[in-house]
């Protein structure tokens, strides 16, 4: 009996002691623990008052307190109130940093003040991380803190694709509540590639009919070896791919997915209740493999039975572009607008990497477009074709982003270049008065490994946790005056060897807790030993919401 009650007291004690760390990541601008203070409790009597125009930051915690401890809050309007309260409030005080949040907590009441409605949400999933980690932590207690946060960067964003492998709706919606609780504010949705399109274009209805299915995937890395049911892809004879002797081996096996557009309405109505905007890329004029199965008259080769892609890497790079004619731009221009429709994003990523001058050079239809266009070479047209849809997304009041091959023969004059080849053309971008995003792909590619010698299938190149976290988005070389263009940064998850929700966890987590850090924290703050101490309570929260993590980091 006495070893009992001793374990109970060591545990009671060990969660009391918890109860006074705080360990929030995203590191906030200034924190002040109040450790001799009591804590506030939070049960079924607490009451959060707030008006009706913070609903979305009063539902977001009433729901995580149900799912997670049981507890059910009341709400109530009357300011006044006091005793046991989580009082939330906007003020009208002009900032310079317009999504600034104070968070003070003691004994009796929590307050949220914030210079907008962003910055109380902002300051609820800075809330949520002083819960204890546990359902077994009862009373559920936050500690006495003074919390002074806001964001260093306007764009914190992060990518998913869902061409080479589909998702469905409600793990989008966990995808993007994930973003949510670290603060990112873009959700960029990457519908349409060689792969599969996944978005319901009602006036081109092929799109979805056929170029939303493969008739198979590859199977393992690529290149890989093999020499049962193999298929080729065959490739103009001055494309040279490395190594020779490579093959490709799919599954057979007919894969696909789409989203209706009440679909799509419904996920972009649920980031905006967590104040995330979601950017849609539509890929041109490559990676549209799957649009040409649909409507092959739009490619450079006449007669010509596309299909939709069954593999990715180096081949599929040089896979046919559409064709540069008005009948392109027309269906271009019409399923634009059915997607601008659907998304109030001011952006709208049109692609643009990866386009192989090849096919142009050998249309005679490329050769003539150029000739009447007065374009010199393929470079030029590549950039002919960004800028003329970026004419017709302005007129829409909108503004194109783009990958760094957008700056091929020319930058379009009103875009924003999203640099993934490491940062130069960040930096090119940026020297030209242009925003810029960046993503280089050895850092900010979270489907690539985590270790160097990985558990799982994923793309060779590793980018490691320390590296993430290391990152500064403003290169050295900038000046003052250029380093204002650089927007923000942003993860990518691409994923050709991703298949299920759980590989999307597994390949976000860490990573996105570096990221979100380097993108909101302010630079001095960083502090990786620091940062791994915090994650470790972070893994905590991790499992209690059920997330999927390499545990190898618990290893350290």
């Amino acid at each position: 009996m006495k070893k009992i009650i001793f374990l109970f007291l060591s545990i009671a004690f060990g969660l009391n002691l918890w109860a006074q760390e705080v360990n929030i990541i995203p590191q906030p601008v200034k924190l002040t623990l109040n450790s001799k203070a009591s804590p506030f409790t939070i049960d079924n009597n607490t009451q959060i008052v707030a008006p009706d125009s913070l609903i979305n930051s009063i539902v977001f915690f009433k729901d995580y307190l149900s799912k997670y401890y049981g507890i059910n809050i009341k709400r109530d309007t009357t300011l006044s109130k006091k005793g046991n309260v989580i009082k939330l409030a906007v003020n009208n005080i002009k900032t310079s940093t317009p999504d600034r949040y104070e968070l003070n907590a003691d004994s009796k009441e929590i307050q949220i003040i914030a210079s907008s409605s962003k910055g109380i949400f902002y300051g609820i999933q800075t809330l949520i991380q002083l819960l204890p980690y546990s359902r077994m932590a009862l009373p559920v207690q936050i500690p006495s803190v003074s919390i002074t946060d806001y964001p260093r960067f306007d764009y914190r964003g992060m990518h998913l694709d869902v061409s080479r492998h589909f998702f469905d709706v409600a793990f989008i919606k966990q995808y993007i509540d994930y973003l949510a609780l670290h603060k990112m504010n873009y959700f960029h949705w990457h519908l349409t590639d060689d792969h599969g399109w996944r978005i319901e274009i009602k006036k081109y209805p092929k799109l979805t009919e056929i170029g939303a299915w493969r008739n198979g995937s590859i199977i393992g890395l690529w290149p890989g070896k093999g020499n049962e049911n193999i298929k080729y892809q065959v490739l103009p004879a001055e494309i040279k791919i490395t190594p020779k002797d490579a093959v490709i081996k799919t599954d057979g096996i007919r894969y696909g997915g789409f989203y209706t557009q009440e679909q799509i309405k419904d996920v972009v109505d649920y980031a905006a209740k967590r104040y995330i905007t979601i950017i849609p890329e539509i890929e041109m004029p490559a990676h549209s493999m799957a649009l040409l199965a649909a409507y092959p008259e739009l490619g450079t080769e006449p007669n010509k039975k596309y299909e939709v892609a069954e593999t990715w890497g180096m081949m599929n790079k040089y896979n046919n572009v559409l064709q540069a004619s008005d009948t392109t731009f027309k269906f271009l221009e019409n399923v634009l607008t059915e997607v601008m429709a659907l998304f109030p994003s001011p952006y709208i990523h049109i692609g643009g990497d990866e386009a192989s001058k090849v096919w142009w050079k050998q249309s005679a239809v490329s050769q003539q477009f150029m000739k009447a266009n007065g374009l010199k070479d393929e470079s030029e047209l590549q950039s002919y074709f960004i800028r003329r849809m970026e004419k017709f997304v302005n007129s829409k009041g909108k503004t194109i982003i783009g990958w760094n091959e957008i700056l091929q023969g020319g930058l379009a004059p009103n875009a924003v270049v999203m640099s993934w080849q490491g940062e130069k053309g960040g930096i090119e971008a940026t020297q030209q008065n242009h925003k810029a995003i960046m993503t280089p792909e050895n850092k900010m590619y979270f489907n690539h490994a985590q270790f160097i010698k990985e558990d799982s299938l994923t793309a060779n190149k590793p980018s490691l946790l320390v590296d993430v976290y290391s990152y500064e988005p403003v290169a050295t070389e900038l000046t003052a005056e250029q380093a204002k263009y650089i927007w923000g940064g942003q993860g990518c998850l691409w994923s050709e060897y991703i298949t299920n929700p759980a590989k999307v966890q597994y390949q976000l987590f860490p990573r996105l807790d570096a990221l979100s850090e380097i993108l909101w924290s302010p630079k001095d703050k960083r502090n990786y030993p620091d940062f791994l101490k915090r994650l470790k309570t972070q893994f905590k929260r991790y499992d209690l919401m059920g997330i999927n993590y390499s545990k190898r980091y618990l290893e350290n």
